[in-house]
Formats: C-alpha cells, sequence, structure tokens
C-alpha cells in the first residue's frame, strides 16, 4: 500500500484479463460503476475514477511465464484523502500472496 496515490498513475497487474474481471467488483466495493470493454468507470465521492486495462505479453522468468495486464488509473475530481481510502481497500483486495 502507498502512502500517496497521484491523480493519474499505472500499474502492470500479475493476473490474466479473466481474473480482472472476477476481482474487479469486489475490489470496487460499493461504490457505483459500470464497463465498456477495457474500460470501467467508478463513481466515487466528489468525482470518478477510470480504470483502462490491456493485455501484455508475460513476464518470463526461467521456466515460468507470469501474465500481465498494465492498469490505467486516472482520477476526475476525487480529492487526495478520498484516493487513498478507495485504494486502501482496492490494493488489500488485489493483493495475492503465496507460501
Amino acid at each position: 500500500m502507498q502512502s500517496h496515490y497521484p491523480e493519474h498513475f499505472e500499474r502492470d497487474m500479475g493476473c490474466t484479463e479473466a481474473d480482472w474481471q472476477r476481482w474487479l467488483s469486489a475490489a470496487i466495493g460499493e461504490h457505483p460503476w459500470r464497463q465498456d470493454g477495457t474500460q470501467a468507470k467508478v463513481d466515487l465521492p466528489g468525482g470518478v475514477l477510470v480504470l483502462r486495462w490491456a493485455v501484455q505479453p508475460p513476464r518470463v522468468i526461467a521456466l515460468v511465464r507470469l501474465p500481465v495486464l498494465r492498469v490505467g488509473f486516472a482520477f476526475e475530481g476525487v480529492d487526495a484523502d478520498q484516493r487513498q481510502r478507495f485504494m486502501k481497500r482496492f490494493d488489500l483486495y488485489m493483493q495475492r500472496g503465496g507460501g
């Protein structure tokens, strides 16, 4: 989790587009949202978050192939405190671990 989330940033997510689709609704939580292809708009207090994603070539490490999904985050009219609150939940939900 970050201490600051700018209005616009990109991330490489280690998941397939199908994984992303399954996880997205729960990660967004109670906020209304709508999807159009590879874009989703999330209504947040004071504004909107626009998510855009694109499948990238897999990351290859020796014999391991990891999926990569590039995701763009664009907050419009959402203040820093609200971005932090939203992304805290989003990041915690999207976090995956092993062991």
